[in-house]
């Protein structure tokens, strides 16, 4: 055979007949497992594995209620107590370290489902709890659920008052400065705050008091917990919003604004209420939206509050591992990445599999218009959510995703005019610096991130390497795109280039994940893969390359510049390497074969790949996602490319 060679042309890779035979047997073993995963109806979707605190949260709401259920309950406990570190917490991502918030609600959600604080599990996380300085340094979320249950007081949190609701959608501070998901939570959060309710536990939680005073940070070890900034405008801001908030009730100008803020909001919400009885697919707006309404007066048999219960119960996941929430589902997202899997592996476009997903996918266009409609008024509806029943959010990412997936499938007039609306309306949602955010455009306000409120994770949606990469590549495959459009999308991306070469990845972790979505895209709008700045994110590649041959980059690195590009090598994370080296021309360098010999080697009996890493974002650092299925189609996508590469090569 002959070899393949290194595009310096300075030494020569060996491939044996073998290896290449390996190649093969692995794509179709991976082909196979990805086409039995297809349901009936067309669509993929992988479990979207998070961590423990959807599941206590699940418990304290149920509690909340007066609906907890015992066998219910037990099978959640014993979820949340196999994921318990040998310390005593628990974390936000596998392999992470402990985190206060998550561990004292897993704790609360454990004395609720029976486990005696004296069990040997139950004190090592009360004495790890206490040690770290107690419910008090925990983050607002965990606090307002602690002020729920009856063991925190109101008057000890920020408070956002449901006047916010009255503010126009110039004015700073309204909701609609809010990214999509922590706006739907603020409104819902904003009547929960009018009432404070309590439903006190039926026991106390003086194990978890500090024993050594305030803490003045977290240990070494354990999560750091973001702080706002120490502003006397932000303090001052706080301390009257509580004035207010006190205000006696029989005076009535402010009886007659409350009432009519929380009327404004409780329309809001039902407004926003999706088919399958949820709030923008994802627990926290669900969670608060429910303790919502319940306050406004709502019977856990109204319509609204029964189908949302129901809507709930879809997102739980009960197998052998456990009884589980999922704070989301992926199924357009993934759905779109198995078609682009399956075509990168030789599956035909006009494949029944493949015309069963595109079916599916314009099926879930939206065509109505939602709360981005407010900064884009003028833009048609168009695109794609995240989720089975999402019409009021649609996102830039799996709309630029769907319309690359469904140029892979055979094309047909229904699949040219969906094409067509998506890109219309995600071209309308580019941002004025050039870049695109996933919801909303100019969603980027500097003034909410530093609200006390806000320490539970990103609160605006700007513009992001990755998002806009993915816009970049599937705009420079369209015909008759503004080039214009396409320029200012290329240029905001060689702006956010780090020094070092490399992108920062907002929704995936991390930096390798965006320069795994950038260096194609550039490459895909006819960027010249010598250019020194794809030279330089390539040879950052490389240089991260870890020594069996994979990559694989911890979330620590959203927090610690010494793990950027650094950790256990994964499968999706070796297959974003891939893509990027690939993209760039490297096909058979030694970085690049070694990649791929890791993605052979470490295939499954069952055509997959095992990751328990947590590779995919939802607040960076704060709020971490295991996308099950990213396991197999990452990896494909790269081996059906790199096999591509090599038959384009020198014959064998």
């Amino acid at each position: 055979m002959t070899d393949l060679r290194e595009e310096s042309g300075e030494h020569t890779v060996g491939w044996s007949r073998h290896v290449l035979d390996d190649l093969d047997t692995a794509i179709k073993s991976g082909r196979e497992n990805l086409l039995g995963l297809q349901h009936a109806e067309g669509w993929w979707k992988g479990e979207l594995e998070t961590n423990v605190s959807m599941d206590a949260e699940d418990v304290m709401l149920r509690h909340f209620l007066g609906i907890l259920e015992p066998q219910r309950t037990a099978r959640t406990a014993a979820w949340i107590r196999s994921q318990q570190l040998s310390s005593g917490g628990w974390a936000t991502f596998y392999g992470g370290p402990d985190d206060i918030s998550v561990t004292v609600e897993a704790y609360v959600a454990l004395r609720l489902a029976g486990d005696p604080p004296d069990a040997s599990h139950m004190l090592l996380a009360s004495q790890w709890v206490s040690s770290q300085g107690g419910i008090a340094a925990t983050r607002v979320f965990t606090r307002i659920w602690m002020a729920v249950v009856g063991a925190w007081s109101w008057e000890d949190l920020p408070l956002v008052p449901p006047e916010i609701m009255l503010l126009p959608s110039g004015i700073p501070l309204n909701i609609y400065d809010f990214a999509c998901w922590a706006r739907q939570t603020i409104v819902a959060m904003s009547v929960v705050m009018a009432f404070k309710p309590a439903v006190p536990l039926p026991f106390t939680l003086g194990e978890l008091d500090s024993k050594t005073g305030p803490s003045s940070g977290p240990s070494s070890g354990t999560t750091p917990r973001k702080t706002r900034p120490d502003s006397v405008l932000y303090k001052l801001l706080d301390r009257a919003i509580h004035a207010y908030d006190k205000a006696p009730g029989w005076l009535l100008p402010a009886r007659l604004i409350r009432n009519s803020s929380l009327a404004k909001a409780e329309r809001w919400i039902l407004a926003r209420q999706e088919a399958d009885g949820l709030w923008g697919g994802i627990q926290p707006p669900v969670v608060y939206s429910i303790i919502a309404l319940r306050l406004l007066g709502y019977p856990l048999d109204h319509p609204v509050l029964a189908a949302a219960l129901r809507g709930l119960d879809s997102f739980t996941v009960d197998d052998e591992r456990g009884l589980r929430l999922e704070a989301c589902q992926s199924p357009v997202w993934d759905t779109a990445l198995a078609i682009v899997a399956l075509s990168d592996v030789g599956v035909a476009g006009d494949d029944p599999a493949m015309r069963r997903a595109a079916q599916w996918l314009l099926e879930e266009e939206i065509r109505v218009k939602g709360d981005w409609s407010v900064r884009r008024p003028d833009v048609p509806a168009g695109g794609w959510a995240f989720e089975f029943h999402n019409d009021n959010y649609p996102d830039v990412d799996d709309t630029a995703e769907v319309i690359l997936a469904l140029r892979r499938v055979l094309p047909d007039s229904k699949i040219e005019e969906a094409c067509r609306r998506g890109v219309e309306w995600s071209v309308g949602m580019q941002s004025r610096s050039g870049g695109w955010g996933a919801f909303d455009a100019d969603n980027d306000s500097a003034t909410v991130a530093k609200l006390p409120f806000c320490d539970f994770g990103e609160v605006t949606d700007p513009p992001s390497a990755d998002v806009t990469a993915h816009m970049v590549e599937m705009l420079a495959e369209e015909k008759d795109v503004d080039r214009s459009v396409l320029q200012r999308g290329i240029d905001w991306l060689w702006g956010a280039q780090e020094p070092d070469g490399s992108w920062f990845g907002r929704w995936g972790v991390n930096y390798v994940y965006g320069t795994g979505a950038v260096v194609p895209a550039l490459v895909a709008a006819g960027v010249p893969n010598s250019d020194p700045r794809i030279r330089a994110a390539l040879q950052w590649l490389a240089g991260h390359q870890n020594a069996d041959g994979g990559w694989g980059e911890d979330l620590r690195s959203y927090v610690h510049d010494e793990w950027r590009g650094r950790g256990t090598s994964t499968p999706s994370q070796t297959a974003w390497a891939l893509l990027a080296l690939l993209a760039g021309g490297e096909p058979s360098s030694e970085a690049a074969r070694r990649g791929v010999s890791w993605l052979i080697e470490n295939q499954t009996a069952d055509g997959g790949w095992d990751e328990p890493w947590f590779t995919g974002t939802g607040f960076p650092w704060d709020f971490s996602i295991n996308y099950h299925l990213y396991r197999i189609v990452w990896p494909l996508m790269a081996l059906g490319r790199y096999a591509a590469a090599v038959s384009k090569s020198e014959t064998v």
